[in-house]
Parts: structure tokens; C-alpha cells; sequence
């Protein structure tokens, strides 16, 4: 076995939707799966014991945020980001392309690189391709991403193909800069909404995609329906033996659809952040679990879900947390939905092997909006 080989064991025979098991140097990722995000080496409200009984297999953390606190030279010295946050499975670190992008009033976008003022303190920074590995490499992550512009929905032609361009130019100066053999460095397809531009912005990556290849720009404020179009038109010029990621999607519906167009892997903050709103994913749909009518309901969140949450508390319970602001409210909405999300992955992993996917996803749907 070697470190960064995807297996493609099975490819559901109506959709395409595909199971694998991806290795890394901190363990195996069976696919497709759901990545929860751990933004500033944690993931918000959930002990790294509980999120490994969840059944997370990977976990994402950011290369701006680490960087600027509390800095990627100082969790060198603890050993690592694995060592600084105590989490011995894999660990993604995204390369600060989308902070650019949702912090856009802060930063200045030129050839060599982004030049950004903190968020925190105002600081002044540069962020070349460079740097961005050097972090990364600093950090120790077992899957890094390149330096990437990720365009606004709403851009123009030319826009849109001047922010292709420079992410093409700067991935090219990122596998040159990459030092270590056990990371694995993922090239992002951009394009924004343009057919011809997400096709070409895919076949420039494609020499540099030797262990991976990530879909970046969609999420961001497109219909649905776009987004699925143009997983489909990239969907059989992906390369076939390495892992495909989805960047920034997290939905259920997005997962099933996803994965149903190829897709392997996905992250998303949706998971934890409705959970500090006091939302749920349950079986019958999303449970607003702060409304009056769970003041009197004592039942379980979700009867199906065998989580600590659920278990153990009742909607009222939860509903009481959620509105007198008690942190351990959002903390067993996180954990719920975190493991909701990888019992979906590992329901549809089980329905690609019976190349049943179409049957699952008729009965997931059926059953996620049978209430309101």
C-alpha cells in the first residue's frame, strides 16, 4: 500500500456515484465522504473523542486562520497540527483561497499574490503560492490545496477568466514549491458559472492532479440546480483513479447530489454553525428545535439516531439549552449533525455497492421532507 492511492472499488451502475477508500500517511478515508470543519484546529463544540465516535474519518482546518493565530511556526514547534489539536486521523487544511474571497474588503488581489489586512488587528499581509504551501507544510496536513482566486457569482466572462488564470499560474508555482512527500496537494478547478471556462480551468489541472483534484467556486450564492449542472458537465472529464472534492458543500440534498455526479469527498460549516442556531438535521427534515412547539416534547431529537444527543435528551431539553443560550446546547446539535451526516455518507456508500443509489436517495428525500 502506498500513502495517497485510492482504490475505486465500485461504481454504482445508474448514477455513477463511486466508493473507494483513499490512504494517508494518519489512515484510510473510505469515500464518499463528509468532512467536518475544524476552522482553527478545532471543530466548534465537539471533543475530537466524540467526533471519532461519530464516525469522522477526516477533519479540515484553515491555513489563514492558523496562520494568523496562533501562527504556523508555533504548531511547527508543538509537532505538527496532528500533535497541536491531538487528533491522530487525517487533517485537510484549505489553502485561505476562500478567506480571500469572503473577506474581500480587506484584501488587494495582484499577480504575485493577495495582499490582505487582518480581520483581527488590521496587520498587513502578502499570501503568495509560496507562502501558502510554506504554512501548510509548517502545519503538517496530510492534504494540502493550492493557492486559489475564487470568483463572485455574478462575474463577467472576462473576470471569471482572469480569475482562472490566475489560479492555473499560481498552482503551477505550488507544486513548484512543494518540499515533502507525505502531503498530498490537490489543484482547485475554477471557472465560475462558464461551461468553457470550468472545462478549461480542468484540463490545465489535470497534469498537477497526482493525488487528488478539488472543485472550488461553487456554493457561493448560484441556484442549485447550476451547481449540479456543472458537476455534470465536469463529471466525465474528472480523472477517474484519484479522489474528487467538492469544496464548501454540506447539505444533505448537496451530499446526495454530489456524490449521485461522482463526487468523493465534501466539508461544509453547515453542520455546527445551524447547530449554535439551534437547528437540527433529523430523518423527517430540519428541526428548528429553539420553537415553541417542542416546549412540551419529550421525546428524542431523532428516533432513528443512536448519538449521544439522542440517546439522551429530549426536544425540550434541547429547546431549553438552545434558548437560555447554554453552551451545551449547541454542543449535542453539533454532534448530532455531525454524525447525521456521516451515517448519510456511510447509508450511501452501502446503497453504491447495491447500486441502489437512485432507490436510497428517492426514500432519504421522501422521508427529509415529510415534515415542515
Amino acid at each position: 500500500m502506498k500513502f495517497f492511492d485510492f482504490e475505486l472499488q465500485h461504481i454504482d451502475k445508474y448514477t455513477g456515484a463511486r466508493a473507494g477508500v483513499f490512504h494517508t500517511p494518519h489512515g484510510d478515508i473510505k469515500t464518499p465522504v463528509y468532512m467536518p470543519v475544524g476552522t482553527q484546529a478545532t471543530v466548534k463544540g465537539v471533543y475530537p473523542r466524540d467526533l471519532k465516535e461519530a464516525g469522522s474519518q477526516i477533519i479540515l482546518s484553515n491555513t489563514y486562520h492558523l496562520y494568523l493565530r496562533p501562527g504556523d511556526e508555533l504548531v511547527k514547534k508543538a509537532g505538527g497540527l496532528h500533535k497541536f489539536m491531538n487528533w491522530d486521523k487525517p487533517i485537510l487544511t484549505d489553502s485561505g483561497g476562500f478567506q480571500v474571497f469572503s473577506l474581500n474588503k480587506l484584501n488587494k488581489i495582484k499577480d504575485e499574490g493577495v495582499y490582505f489586512n487582518s480581520h483581527i488587528d488590521g496587520s498587513k499581509h502578502l499570501f503568495t503560492p509560496e507562502k501558502v504551501i510554506s504554512i501548510q507544510e509548517n502545519l503538517g496536513s496530510d492534504i494540502i490545496m493550492q493557492l486559489d482566486q475564487c470568483s463572485e457569482y455574478g462575474y463577467t466572462h472576462s473576470q471569471a477568466e482572469d480569475a482562472m488564470d490566475k489560479t492555473t499560474r499560481w498552482l503551477e508555482r505550488c507544486v513548484n514549491a512543494k518540499s515533502r512527500d507525505d502531503q498530498a496537494l490537490f489543484p482547485i478547478v475554477q471557472g465560475n458559472m462558464y461551461d468553457d471556462l470550468r472545462l478549461e480551468s480542468l484540463h490545465r489541472a489535470m497534469p498537477h492532479a497526482k493525488h487528488g483534484i478539488a472543485i472550488g467556486g461553487l456554493s457561493v450564492g448560484e441556484p442549485k440546480q447550476r451547481m449540479y449542472e456543472i458537476l455534470d458537465l465536469l463529471k466525465p472529464e474528472l480523472p477517474e483513479f484519484i479522489p474528487r472534492y467538492l469544496m464548501g458543500v454540506g447539505s444533505p440534498d448537496c451530499l446526495i447530489e454530489g456524490a449521485r455526479r461522482g463526487i468523493d469527498m465534501f466539508d461544509c460549516v453547515l453542520a455546527t454553525r445551524i447547530a449554535r442556531n439551534g437547528t437540527a438535521f433529523t430523518s423527517k427534515g430540519k428541526a428548528v428545535v429553539r420553537n415553541a412547539v417542542y416546549a412540551e416534547d419529550f421525546t428524542p431529537l431523532d428516533d432513528k439516531c443512536d448519538c449521544y444527543c439522542c440517546k439522551n435528551y429530549t426536544k425540550a431539553y434541547l429547546r431549553h439549552l438552545i434558548n437560555v443560550d447554554e453552551m451545551l446546547g449547541a454542543m449535542l446539535l453539533s454532534l448530532h449533525n455531525i454524525t447525521f451526516l456521516h451515517k448519510l455518507m456511510a447509508d450511501m456508500r452501502e446503497a453504491i455497492f447495491a447500486d441502489s443509489f437512485n432507490d436510497f436517495a428517492i426514500k432519504f428525500y421522501e422521508d427529509f421532507n415529510s415534515q415542515g
